[in-house]
């Protein structure tokens, strides 16, 4: 089987356990046999070898096969703070984003945003970077943080750069991207941002950039400038 399960715990003693969806999903969908072999991940950047062991209604155990695979730190962090689109936008969103390696989401509050980060959709949103992870063979999750503003997201760069992103700025400068260990990258609402919240951006030491000669939608140029990390 070439499909990849995700664990809620790691292994201990040599035993994994998938549970809840998960291991419905094996046992029921691809109807799984004792001795079939998977490939399982935990989110925290390893994925194992497993073969199934016992299967019951909700649960399958796994003995791991070998030594863990272990994803490699990145060199920068990436941080996306994106004011949501509405619908079925903001799970595209979150699934180009996971694929390109953004290391963080946070979803940003802005006076013309037109969608509220919830608790109900932050707990969906992280489901999708969970599938999205089993699909694309990612095994360090991204996260997906509580709403914050303008200022808030800056203070993430750490002494980095953060990146505003601007339809009038100019061109973004890649050769600083490249040298940044931590990048912040803010991507306003279809509105845009408002004078108050650019001014606040600039005052923390943002620079304004364009992502080319057209006007982008909200996912559009977060994954525009997730890309150029990649």
């Amino acid at each position: 089987m070439s499909e990849r399960f995700f664990l809620t715990s790691s292994p201990r003693a040599g035993r994994a356990v998938l549970e809840g969806d998960e291991a419905r999903h094996l046992a029921r969908v691809l109807r799984a046999s004792v001795g079939d072999e998977v490939r399982v991940f935990d989110g925290t950047g390893c994925e194992w070898a497993a073969r199934v062991a016992t299967i019951g209604r909700d649960e399958v155990t796994l003995e791991v096969v070998g030594e863990p695979a272990t994803a490699p730190a990145a060199d920068r962090t990436v941080t996306l703070a994106v004011a949501l689109p509405k619908g079925e936008r903001q799970k595209w969103l979150v699934e180009k984003l996971t694929e390109l390696g953004t290391t963080r989401l946070v979803p940003l509050v802005t006076e013309r945003g037109v969608a509220e980060a919830t608790p109900a959709a932050l707990d969906r949103l992280r489901r999708g970077v969970v599938e999205a992870c089993k699909q694309c063979g990612r095994n360090r999750f991204m996260e997906i943080v509580e709403p914050a503003t303008i200022a808030e997201a800056c203070a993430a760069a750490e002494g980095g750069l953060a990146i505003l992103c601007d339809p009038g700025g100019p061109p973004l400068d890649v050769s600083a991207l490249r040298a940044a260990t931590a990048v912040v990258g803010l991507v306003g609402p279809e509105g845009g941002f408002t004078p108050d919240e650019v001014a606040t951006a600039l005052a923390a030491g943002s620079v304004r950039a364009g992502l080319g000669p057209h006007v982008l939608r909200i996912e559009t140029a977060a994954v525009a400038l997730a890309a150029r990390f990649v």
